[in-house]
């Protein structure tokens, strides 16, 4: 079996604490032959933390399947073209988005936007010298991804995405968030890929996630596991429910399927 893991919620909490049985859980499945694979919504770049990696994968699955690794190396990796880069950057500062850049070695933002706002402060803290600008590296950026800051009405952010619907779906996670992914890309695509490039039928994967931006990989996978106790009800997508993150959720569901 090939197993995958969204990391927000499901590996960890909003501390990034992670549950010493999720870690056992993970390794015990390794250790029964099970394969292990993160995937995440984030980009590469904003995946280094020692401890989760610590834990032990056999792979990463990125950027909502723009890159995969395996066995530490890189198998699968789609960048944004530059032309489509400078179009979409553009395209979002006039309509007064201010972006966030997500790429495989670097993200890039305009610090200055982002002074005194949460999340970008927490990027700014957490990437360090992996944090460029964007103007300082124009047209020399690698990307697979961004998310904007979208304080703009309604109607004129839906404008803005209208002219961009040729390469991008929308993940909206509040009237202030959105994330933009290349079309045809989310986490359920990873899965296929990773199926694709090991020759496993993807009927033999399992996804654990905790929101509904995991519903892609929910679906793809053979069974989709729903972290319980979550603001989002998953029950549509999941063929299983299982406890909390900090209730165990991980360890329990891999004995009820008896994985570990």
């Amino acid at each position: 079996m090939i197993l995958f893991f969204d990391i927000d919620g499901t590996l960890w909490n909003y501390k990034n604490e992670i549950n010493e049985k999720t870690i056992e859980a993970i390794r015990a499945a390794r250790k029964n032959g099970h394969k292990c694979f993160i995937n995440t919504g984030r980009a590469r770049a904003f995946v280094t933390n020692k401890e989760l990696l610590g834990i032990g994968f056999d792979g990463i699955v990125s950027a909502c399947g723009t890159m995969i690794e395996y066995g530490g190396e890189v198998v699968y990796n789609r960048l944004i073209p530059v032309d489509d880069a400078v179009r979409t950057i553009e395209t979002v500062r006039s309509f007064g988005f201010k972006a966030i850049l997500e790429g495989p070695g670097h993200l890039y933002m305009e610090r200055s936007e982002f002074e005194g706002d949460m999340y970008g402060e927490k990027v700014m803290a957490e990437m360090g010298d992996r944090l460029r600008g964007i103007d300082e590296c124009w047209g020399k950026w690698e990307i697979q991804k961004l998310s904007c800051a979208t304080e703009v009405p309604t109607e004129k952010r839906d404008e803005c995405f209208e002219k961009l619907s040729d390469l991008y779906d929308y993940m909206i996670h509040s009237d202030r968030v959105v994330e933009m992914v290349p079309k045809g890309f989310d986490k359920g695509f990873g899965i296929e890929k990773v199926c694709e490039l090991l020759g496993e039928d993807i009927s033999n994967t399992f996804a654990f996630g905790d929101s509904i931006n995991d519903k892609e990989m929910l679906l793809a996978a053979g069974v989709g596991v729903g972290m319980g106790d979550t603001y989002h009800d998953l029950s549509d997508y999941a063929d299983y429910i299982t406890a909390s993150l900090d209730d165990d959720g991980i360890w329990k569901a891999m004995e009820h399927f008896e994985l570990i």
